[in-house]
């Protein structure tokens, strides 16, 4: 028998074996492929890009945390205790370091790969489904946003702006929100067709990075608006980390903790329908 045959009736076989599986019309258990074909791709891209959603935090920090922070006062902990700005503001651009990383991979990545590298419809025609699709690119996006929060935590940590040991969760707290921001940018992204619909995310992003409590608290804004800013992804995760970070709970946090699990769930839903009804008619 040759190598070729022996290659494909492997092949047959293995499909075989899948086609009983629940799910296999959308999954084959083979998303690692595509975190291991974005690792490839990332070796021979600019590292510019990459560094770049790292080092904007950082200038913020330093900037608003050791630059104007040293006109602010009267910042406190959940409980009350005065703290320092930049120990105030840290947690947050920990949460939007997270957010960044975690959201520009699954919507401009996606977006170039889907309509014009028209890279799905060739994974999809193989035994990738369409979840392997959505877990692979989120699971990428998601290391991206790890990546971030530990550099950012490392960056954190020396200048002591880590009061309390629970601090140290906010790395897993980050791998949350990025989970979440991830699994919901790719489920909007499979249905913007057009350059100018993706210009959307980031009139979105920009005002929730500024309004979500990163740089104040909620208490400058009326009860009003205060709800709203509540109802933000990157409030809840602004909220968690920073009580994270100064070692204070609340049953808040679990629902903040919810907030990501739904969004996760939705974003996969969705992102897996959307992926199969473009790509497997």
């Amino acid at each position: 028998m040759s190598l070729q045959s022996l290659v494909a009736e492997t092949a047959v076989s293995i499909a075989e074996r899948r086609a009983k599986r629940l799910g296999a019309g959308f999954y084959s258990g083979r998303q690692l492929m595509i975190i291991e074909r974005s690792y490839k791709a990332l070796r021979s891209s600019s590292w510019l890009v990459v560094l770049s959603g790292f080092v904007e935090p950082v200038f913020y920090l330093a900037a608003f945390g050791f630059g104007v922070g040293q006109l602010i006062h009267g910042m406190t902990d959940g409980n009350g205790h005065p703290v320092s700005y930049g120990a105030y503001i840290a947690p947050a651009l920990l949460a939007s370091s997270a957010m960044n990383g975690a959201i520009y991979d699954s919507t401009w990545n996606v977006f170039f790969k889907m309509h014009f590298a028209k890279l799905y419809e060739g994974m999809m025609s193989t035994s990738l489904g369409a979840l392997d699709v959505a877990l692979g690119e989120i699971g990428w996006a998601l290391l991206r946003g790890l990546a971030y929060a530990i550099g950012f935590m490392a960056v954190m940590i020396p200048l002591g702006l880590v009061p309390s040991a629970w601090g140290l969760l906010s790395v897993a707290a980050a791998v949350l929100v990025a989970f979440g921001f991830a699994s919901f940018g790719m489920a909007v992204t499979s249905f913007i067709k057009s350059f100018h619909g993706m210009n959307w995310i980031n009139f979105v992003l920009l005002p929730m990075f500024l309004f979500s409590g990163t740089f104040y608290p909620l208490s400058v804004y009326p009860q009003w608006l205060q709800v709203i800013v509540q109802a933000m992804p990157l409030w809840q995760g602004v909220d968690l980390m920073r009580n994270l970070n100064f070692g204070t709970f609340n049953w808040h946090m679990l629902g903040e903790v919810a907030y990501f699990v739904v969004m996760i769930v939705l974003g996969l839903i969705f992102t897996t329908r959307r992926l199969t009804a473009l790509f497997m008619r």
